[in-house]
């Protein structure tokens, strides 16, 4: 069994009572580890010094630690620390709320000046979320930009979207949910329910059903059982008095911890420990499972590729679920929208009487009354109306089985393209989940491809020494040179790989500038521009798109060649210059907030703070031909592409123009490979040109 590595959603609505006991502590400083650990240090007045920690990468968690197992402070606080402690330095405390049944914790913190919330994501890639009394995000630790929500500063802070809640669910919304499934019942409670596996086992042996047992030949006992043991479990939670279990497998390695016994985990022989608080089995879990991985670290070289290849595979298979309830959400939305106008007479007369009571001042309560006194009097459409949400403003019926709610402020036609507008919504979520399941496969490729590579350098490392190297192959005079080709996300861009193999990449025109700074710039990235006007957005990448972001110490090689590519691809090649100064800055300085009274050109950016400047940087770039790994043409710095390319030609601003530099780069370029027809296929003129700066240009090699 697999440790626990992320809490579950019956684990976070555990920890919110034990965590809400605390209110009113007060916050002493804030700390960040890396780029996932934040710890606040706080102090209560009863029970002394407290040590909340919320980690969102790898290990997701959150949790009050004990002073003993809290990290030692960071050196230099980083600035979304610093940030923190300006924010929340004196702050009481005010509560946490978990989000609906959604793996996500919303700390509220209050003071004089300013109420500060802190959202913690513990799904996903997970992360952390700086509010004001707004709502508006200050800083996170990711940006997010999806079609469906948005996270990034000075932005509204957007919730995922609502999902069922199961410890809310009624009798009869439960019956309709599982009869919408056409699977097994422990898979139906774990998805349409949003349970997971594990809960999802644990209520079916409480409720005495089998786990296996089709949908289709479950019956109304088995759903009041289920029901039943819902219903206890929902008392569990909300109860607050937990009986934690740490549970451990035959190494005595810990592999869960749950907010009271699970006789799954009864059945199965574990060995348990009790514990009195909830936190307290959290942070001796977590503490346990850090040594663990730590000893694991020290005693294995090799990465472990089975584990990572199974973690891609386990996220495949998540997302294709996640594209399965979007195609379902979907098609509910448009039945329900499509409901409205089957039943119009009814919905428009169950808006147009609750509208008219409110335009009289009659109070949501007394509306609820009379809809019910309607209902035991036959009345249709009070028939139709199972609840009334005053706060909100809606009302909710039922329509053939199935539950629609109104606002109460539209009429039939706005009520029902609101529904259509949300069907198109989820639809583009299913795009974006489509896509996202593609840059899966890959990175899940990419991975099987280094564990082949470390084996075979494996293989070559017990071979003979005295076996002789292998010739290296002469391309430029083989007959044929095979064509080996892959197609990359950056390659619309300006691009070049840096001599040591870091991307780096650059708008073409305004709308590729800011493509690059919204989509593609990561925290950890740098940033370069040319001092003077007219240089393209050019980012030096730490880690690709759909990798973890890391920090990267960059060599000083490598950031001068990052500068020479923003020189030379500015306008300063254009005008017949030799050399410009570029700067550098880190993504978190980059802003398209103008000043007061100011405006920004699409495609450029406000830097704030100070820069670190690459003076008299040469406008020179080299074009070749790459043969190994892959066959294609490349180009940017001469220092860069040389090693790459089996043979290149170097560019200085001149005479001839962008297409005829091209034609005699081609030319110079097919006359040194003894396969010409090669060249013809993977450097033609017109991808020659899509290396060349803008501007005339003259040839320096001969």
């Amino acid at each position: 069994m697999d440790p626990k590595r992320e809490l579950t959603s019956v684990d976070l609505a555990a920890l919110v009572t034990e965590l809400n006991r605390y209110e009113g502590a007060k916050v002493d400083k804030a700390y960040l580890y890396g780029d996932d650990l934040l710890r606040l240090k706080m102090r209560d007045f009863d029970r002394g010094r407290l040590e909340l920690l919320l980690e969102v990468g790898e290990i997701k968690r959150a949790h009050l630690a004990a002073q003993e197992h809290v990290p030692d402070a960071p050196g230099r606080p980083p600035n979304f620390a610093m940030m923190l402690r300006n924010r929340l330095n004196g702050a009481d405390f005010a509560g946490v709320e978990q989000y609906e049944f959604d793996r996500i914790l919303t700390f509220t913190f209050e003071r004089g000046d300013e109420n500060t919330k802190i959202v913690v994501e513990l799904f996903g890639q997970g992360n952390i979320a700086v509010l004001d009394e707004t709502g508006e995000v200050v800083r996170s630790l990711e940006t997010v930009r999806l079609k469906s929500r948005t996270v990034a500063p000075g932005s509204q802070y957007e919730y995922p979207a609502s999902r069922l809640d199961p410890l809310t669910v009624s009798r009869d919304a439960l019956g309709r949910n599982m009869e919408q499934s056409d699977t097994d019942v422990v898979r139906t409670l774990a998805t349409q329910l949003n349970l997971g596996g594990l809960y999802a086992e644990e209520l079916c042996t409480r409720a005495g059903v089998e786990k296996t047992l089709d949908i289709a030949d479950a019956t109304a006992d088995d759903y009041d059982d289920i029901y039943d043991a819902i219903f206890d479990l929902r008392q569990q939670v909300r109860s607050g008095e937990f009986d934690p279990r740490l549970y451990l497998d035959d190494d005595g390695e810990v592999v869960d911890v749950t907010p009271f016994p699970l006789r799954e985990h009864q059945n199965a022989g574990l060995d348990e420990e009790a514990y009195d608080t909830f936190n307290d089995a959290l942070d001796e879990y977590f503490f346990r499972l850090d040594l663990t991985a730590d000893e694991q670290e020290a005693t294995s070289d090799r990465p472990d590729f089975e584990e990572q290849i199974a973690k891609q595979q386990r996220i495949i298979d998540q997302q294709e679920g996640a594209i399965e309830g979007f195609e379902q959400q979907a098609e509910d939305e448009r039945e329900r929208a499509e409901l409205l106008y089957a039943n119009y007479d009814l919905v428009d007369d169950v808006l147009s009487t609750v509208r008219g009571a409110r335009e009289e001042g009659v109070p949501w309560d007394d509306i609820a009354t009379t809809l019910e006194e309607g209902a035991e009097q036959g009345i249709p459409e009070a028939e139709a109306v199972t609840n009334v949400d005053g706060a909100n403003g809606t009302v909710t019926i039922e329509l053939d089985d199935a539950t629609v709610t109104l606002d109460v402020s539209m009429g039939v036609e706005k009520n029902a393209d609101r529904l259509y507008t949300e069907a198109k919504r989820i639809q583009e979520k299913k795009e974006g989940a489509l896509a996202a399941i593609e840059d899966t496969r890959e990175e899940l490729e990419a991975v099987k491809k280094r564990r082949d590579e470390w084996e075979a350098d494996d293989d070559e490392d017990d071979e003979d020494d005295e076996d002789e190297e292998p010739e290296e192959t002469d391309w430029l005079a083989l007959d044929s040179v095979p064509v080996k080709s892959t197609e990359h996300w950056f390659e619309r861009f300006r691009w070049f790989h840096t001599s040591s193999g870091y991307l780096v990449v650059g708008g073409r025109n305004a709308d590729q500038n800011e493509e690059l700074v919204k989509k593609y710039m990561s925290k950890h990235d740098r940033f370069f521009h040319t001092q003077a006007h007219g240089g393209p957005v050019t980012l030096l990448k730490a880690t690709g798109p759909s990798e973890p972001a890391q920090a990267v110490d960059f060599s000083d090689e490598t950031l001068r060649e990052a500068a020479q590519f923003a020189v030379s691809y500015s306008s300063i090649w254009k005008e017949g210059r030799f050399a410009d100064d570029a700067y550098m800055v880190e993504p978190s300085q980059v802003s398209k907030t103008p000043e007061s009274g100011e405006y920004i050109e699409k495609g450029s950016f406000v830097i704030r703070g100070d820069r670190e400047y690459f003076e008299d940087v040469a406008a020179k770039v080299a074009v070749g031909i790459q043969c190994e790994d892959e066959t294609r043409v490349i180009g940017g710095p001469p220092s860069a592409i040389e090693t790459r390319a089996e043979t290149t030609l170097t560019l200085t601003p001149g005479q001839y123009a962008q297409n005829d530099a091209a034609k005699l780069c081609y030319r110079r370029l097919r006359e040194r490979f003894a396969d010409k027809s090669f060249v013809r296929k993977i450097a033609s003129p017109d991808q020659i040109q899509e290396f060349l700066p803008p501007g005339g240009s003259d040839i320096v090699d001969e």
